[in-house]
């Protein structure tokens, strides 16, 4: 089996969301996944409680939450906790403990300069050829884009939340 890298990016909503579907149906044929969700913070979304005690999942929130500009005193913290993720992001690559890897919001962790885009290259290219590895964010790299075996970019057309509608439990979290 050949390795498969998927990006899902884009200005729409549903990135993250298609990477859950896949890993939902990962799980139903019995896979190894580790969801590592690099920009997030809130522990309390719909997704994490039901993967973690519903299904068993590894997912893991690495991030601190909304990253502030680089000149920011707390972009340090930052760009610490992404590039903590990323090395164990890269260690799941040829661990072979997983089937699946998600590493999401990574797109968007390299666009603010959080994690080198060569780094992100470099792993993907030397990663096992059994793994399925979905990235997802904003802002995916023409180089990232070019590596991928599938892409698909979420455009939005129109959102509740232009209209005043608040975020949804069950929908947006």
């Amino acid at each position: 089996m050949a390795k498969n890298i998927l990006i899902f990016t884009g200005n729409g909503k549903g990135k993250s969301t298609a990477a859950f579907g896949m890993a939902l149906r990962a799980a139903g044929h019995g896979q190894r996944i580790l969801i590592l969700q690099f920009m997030k913070a809130d522990d309390s979304t719909g997704e994490l409680v039901s993967f973690r005690e519903k299904l068993g999942i590894d997912i893991r929130l690495t991030g601190l939450g909304f990253v502030p500009k680089p000149e920011h005193p707390k972009y340090p913290a930052h760009k610490e906790a992404a590039q903590k993720a990323f090395a164990v992001a890269r260690e799941a690559m040829q661990s072979g403990d997983y089937d699946l890897l998600i590493l999401d919001e990574i797109c968007g962790s390299v666009s603010c300069g959080l994690i080198d885009e060569k780094q992100v290259l470099e792993a993907l290219k030397g990663s096992r050829d059994d793994l399925n590895i979905v990235l997802t964010g904003r802002n995916a790299t023409p180089a990232m884009i070019d590596m991928a075996d599938t892409v698909t970019e979420m455009v939005p057309h129109k959102h509740a939340l232009e209209n005043g509608v608040p975020a949804r439990k069950g929908v947006e979290f």
